[in-house]
């Protein structure tokens, strides 16, 4: 199995990104942060000091089984301007290897043309920036290789349906179990 990479920039949502590292690290999927700011010190969207595992140009592209984008502002606007990261985003979707985004930031991959066709969803108001997509209200939608879901409430849903997709559903039930998430 290839890894799962967690990307982290200023103003990114805690929640949304710390807590798809903590499912997927406890359903045994080897994940790693990474900075787009070119250095490791991130500071979240409320505050909250995180230190990545490696920077943008320290990842293994070819090992990348799914990419996943946190929301959170302003550290969706940086995603978006971040162009090593569009290209990564590019050739995943390309080789048809999973991508996900939480919140504001299923809005980066609309403004690549990556939800073209698709079903998504996005954080309540930012619909228009979904471009090709069709919209729902969802808590999760998963639709090819692209996982979009809504926002912190929706968080542990989002990780859940991404262990589901590379481990099966069972592994996804059991730890929705073990953490008590009825």
């Amino acid at each position: 199995m290839g890894k799962a990479y967690v990307f982290l920039a200023d103003g990114f949502e805690e929640i949304e990104g710390l807590t798809v590292v903590d499912l997927l690290r406890r359903a045994g999927i080897e994940v790693q942060t990474v900075s787009i700011m070119e250095r490791v010190q991130i500071c979240g969207s409320h505050g909250i000091e995180v230190k990545a595992d490696l920077l943008f140009d320290e990842l293994d592209a070819e090992a990348a089984q799914l990419l996943v984008l946190p929301g959170g502002m302003p550290g969706t606007t940086h995603l978006a301007a971040h162009e090593g990261l569009a290209k990564l985003l590019k050739e995943q979707d390309a080789a048809g290897r999973r991508i996900a985004a939480i919140c504001a930031a299923p809005t980066v991959l609309g403004g690549l043309g990556l939800l073209e066709g698709r079903t998504a969803v996005c954080y309540p108001g930012l619909e228009e920036k979904l471009t090709g997509a069709t919209v729902t209200t969802n808590p999760v939608e998963v639709s090819g290789n692209v996982t979009t879901s809504r926002g912190m409430g929706t968080a542990i849903p989002f990780g859940l349906s991404l262990i589901a997709q590379l481990l099966g559903a069972d592994t996804a039930e059991k730890l929705a179990k073990s953490i008590v998430f009825a």
